[in-house]
């Protein structure tokens, strides 16, 4: 997967510096399936530009607000809008961002830690894309593979008990958010990771 992910980074970077290079700063967004390598994507690109890399799952959907409505939405089940207020806006409006992740463990919020503006900001994961998120990216970017092979990895990632986790809920909520914001579609650049080619 290393190679697949080497040459998503490189198309990308050669998009941000043949679409983009008068923009600064630029916000990108990589969506996708879950073991698709979004968050090693990220982390590539941080190796190459060092780039800002903000993570999704650090803002599942807090305890108080998961209400049977709530997760009934597609997407619901992170939140979107503590993102949005704390990290996304600021950061959109040139200002420093206050980052609180949520700690599943300890099932609290840590304590803040700044993030300051940066030329280029990565957000990695899913949900990434909502449409309340959209407009604030200047790219938007989908990973996907085979399931089978996005179970292989999640099991040797997580473990047999997880991945019977992901397959019952996670991947679920994934496909229906997919499926109804037509994520993958609405995307300008898509990768596979179990192939070496765009799709």
């Amino acid at each position: 997967m290393f190679k697949v992910i080497e040459q998503a980074a490189a198309c990308i970077l050669e998009t941000l510096r043949t679409d983009f290079a008068a923009k600064t700063p630029l916000r990108i967004a990589i969506d996708g399936r879950c073991a698709a390598g979004k968050s090693l994507l990220a982390e590539c690109l941080q190796e190459k530009t060092g780039c800002t890399v903000l993570h999704m799952d650090d803002f599942y959907l807090l305890p108080n607000a998961r209400t049977k409505e709530r997760l009934q939405e597609p997407g619901g089940n992170v939140d979107r809008e503590r993102f949005w207020q704390e990290v996304l806006q600021p950061l959109c409006r040139g200002e420093a961002a206050a980052y609180r992740r949520w700690d599943c463990r300890k099932q609290q919020l840590e304590p803040a830690v700044p993030i300051a503006p940066a030329p280029l900001v990565v957000t990695e994961g899913a949900y990434s894309c909502h449409p309340d998120l959209w407009d604030a990216y200047d790219l938007h970017i989908f990973l996907t593979a085979g399931l089978e092979t996005r179970l292989a990895r999640i099991e040797k990632r997580n473990g047999p008990e997880a991945l019977t986790v992901f397959k019952n809920k996670w991947i679920p909520l994934e496909e229906a958010y997919f499926k109804a914001f037509s994520i993958e579609e609405r995307c300008a650049l898509r990768f596979c990771t179990d192939a070496q080619k765009e799709i």
